[in-house]
């Protein structure tokens, strides 16, 4: 039986009037609801995800660049709806939001823009000004003056900024390697979970960090994978280092228990 899920706000697609009426609509509402500026320099992350950046959580203000995995984004857009934060994704029209709902993403305070054509970055700029945390996936190259009048806009209004293609002046990228799903057999099964490794790079950590996790579990959200169990050899003895163990003496009673039997059968 299926569950069902909250619509989330999507802006309509007819005409730019009616796009820029709906946008300045959802700025108002959003104004209401919710302070402009975070009064913490960070975004949580999901405990699964600690480690992989230097900092507490996602810089507020500044862009990252991700592989173009839907898992990724919806853990990172998790944790900060989980605590109240109006995320945005622009740009994907085919995201699963169910999918997004199993990270832990709340629906509630979600606003898509499937397709905003190649209007991308005007509709990502507007919408920076009230929604602290946007995800969006470039359609068109831009210009870096319009990349760098965009970083500005964000650091200036306290909004994140996830794009899923190489970002100018990001803080750091973070990628998705060495997938492993499990579940399928020799020619049965099913796919059950996938462990990943993500590794984030940056210009204040050009070593790079990685975390293992599952994303997705089982149950469509992400942990931390679980330690390898490691083989343990074992270890031969020979006879000259084997201990040797003493031979109890026979015991007196021991000796007299026959004659005893015999006696009393």
């Amino acid at each position: 039986m299926g569950t069902a899920l909250p619509a989330p706000a999507a802006l309509p697609l007819s005409g730019t009037a009616s796009r820029a009426q709906e946008v300045h609509r959802l700025r108002s509402e959003i104004s209401r609801m919710q302070r402009r500026r975070s009064e913490s320099p960070f975004l949580p992350l999901d405990p699964a995800l600690e480690g992989l950046l230097p900092d507490q959580g996602l810089r507020v203000g500044s862009a990252y660049s991700l592989s173009p995995s839907p898992s990724l984004l919806g853990a990172l857009l998790a944790a900060p709806s989980q605590k109240g934060s109006w995320c945005a994704i622009i740009g994907m029209p085919t995201i699963g939001l169910e999918a997004m709902s199993d990270l832990g993403v709340e629906l509630e305070r979600l606003v898509l823009v499937p397709d905003p054509g190649p209007r991308w970055l005007t509709v990502a700029t507007a919408l920076s000004e009230v929604i602290p945390l946007i995800a969006v996936h470039p359609r068109s190259r831009v210009a870096d003056a319009d990349i760098s009048r965009l970083n500005a806009r964000l650091r200036d209004r306290g909004c994140t900024l996830l794009v899923t293609a190489p970002w100018p002046q990001s803080e750091a990228t973070i990628r998705v390697e060495d997938t492993e799903w499990h579940g399928l057999g020799s020619g049965w099964g099913l796919l059950s979970d996938r462990t990943v490794t993500l590794r984030a790079s940056g210009r204040r950590f050009e070593s790079g960090r990685r975390v293992r996790v599952q994303m997705p579990t089982s149950l469509g959200r992400v942990d931390a994978a679980p330690t390898p169990l490691r083989t343990v050899q074992p270890v031969p003895l020979s006879p000259a280092t084997m201990p040797k163990m003493p031979i109890p003496a026979a015991s007196a009673t021991a000796e007299q228990s026959p004659a005893r039997w015999a006696v009393a059968g």
